[in-house]
């Protein structure tokens, strides 16, 4: 089995060292030539230390070679490079090949989800048969990277590629389950790390488990709001790639939106938080889509439009924390 990897990040690299350890055929390519040199020459990342990188990974700067004669193409790089990583991978990827992207977020402009993104890129008539499978669910790297126990999702209208990948991905650490609801699947992925940086701020103003907890509930009605508005299945949001990335994403330090959105409570300009993190904050990224999302689909996602209004500083944290408090009473099972 040979499997290529775009993109070198943490949670590429800990998928490729964990498929490595499976005995299957990995090589990795980033458009960052340095990380390509500091991983071959050292065996390690910088952002998983203690994880070993198995020899067995063959690095490459050029991305015809982690595309040609691979089973799957694995994308990992961040949502906002996904179209472009696409469309310079797509001379090269063959028909038939199964695609698993990892990334989470929705393209502003588009709307599309980062499986539609790539599918778009790939409308060529060249690529008939290529599955793009969306694979997400709570699953923080620096675990994965430490062979714990693991769940995830493989999401596929197309039963036998979801499927196809639930056998390549399963292991003794990583359980996978199937999912046909693509949509639902993607939009938990990109959803629930805007609640998390919310969750974030909330800390960062010194506030606690109560404030969590309902930022948690609170947040995923408005996620599953939407999703249901946008057809997709109630069901997925009580799931692992719902409910479940939703909690670790909010709750951990490992998250960056939740460290980024504890920063910003804490009184650090957004921008700032952000390049304290030192990572991409997905959260960030996915709010000009999600808020066109609320406007076309007029859906009142009030915690989403606060962050949103948080991180472009239109309104303090604490004032938004009065605003959210004052809303009009309402029933809890209105969706």
């Amino acid at each position: 089995m040979k499997i290529g990897v775009l993109g070198a990040g943490t949670w590429g690299m800990a998928l490729a060292r964990m498929l490595a350890n499976d005995d299957k055929e990995v090589t990795v390519w980033s458009a960052i030539e340095k990380e390509i040199d500091d991983m071959s020459a050292t065996r390690t990342h910088k952002n998983l230390p203690g994880m070993v990188i198995p020899e067995s990974i063959v690095f490459t700067k050029k991305i015809e070679d982690v595309c040609k004669d691979k089973d799957i193409l694995l994308f990992a790089v961040p949502s906002v490079y996904v179209r472009g990583t696409a469309r310079n991978a797509a001379p090269y990827i063959e028909d038939g090949q199964i695609i698993v992207d990892v990334a989470k977020g929705i393209e502003p402009g588009t709307l599309f989800t980062m499986s539609q993104v790539i599918e778009d890129e790939l409308n060529d008539g060249k690529h008939e048969h290529v599955k793009v499978v969306a694979l997400s669910g709570p699953t923080h790297a620096e675990e994965v990277a430490r062979d714990l126990p693991t769940t995830i999702v493989s999401a596929c209208k197309d039963k036998d590629a979801a499927k196809a990948v639930q056998d390549i991905f399963t292991n003794t650490c990583m359980r996978v389950y199937t999912n046909e609801d693509v949509l639902g699947i993607e939009l938990c992925g990109a959803l629930k790390n805007i609640i998390a940086l919310a969750a974030g701020i909330s800390a960062g103003l010194g506030y606690g488990d109560n404030a969590k907890a309902a930022i948690i509930t609170r947040g995923m009605v408005e996620m599953t709001r939407l999703g249901l508005k946008m057809g997709a299945r109630q069901e997925t949001f009580a799931g692992l790639a719902g409910i479940g990335d939703l909690i670790v994403t909010a709750t951990s330090m490992h998250s960056r939106n939740n460290r980024c959105g504890m920063l910003i409570g804490q009184g650090v300009k957004p921008k700032e938080a952000v390049k304290q993190v030192g990572m991409v904050v997905e959260g960030v990224n996915a709010l000009p889509a999600a808020m066109a999302l609320i406007e076309k689909y007029q859906v009142e996602m009030p915690i989403t439009a606060m962050v949103d209004a948080i991180v472009n500083e239109k309104v303090d944290p604490l004032s938004a924390v009065g605003a959210l408090m004052s809303r009009d009473k309402k029933n809890e099972m209105n969706f």
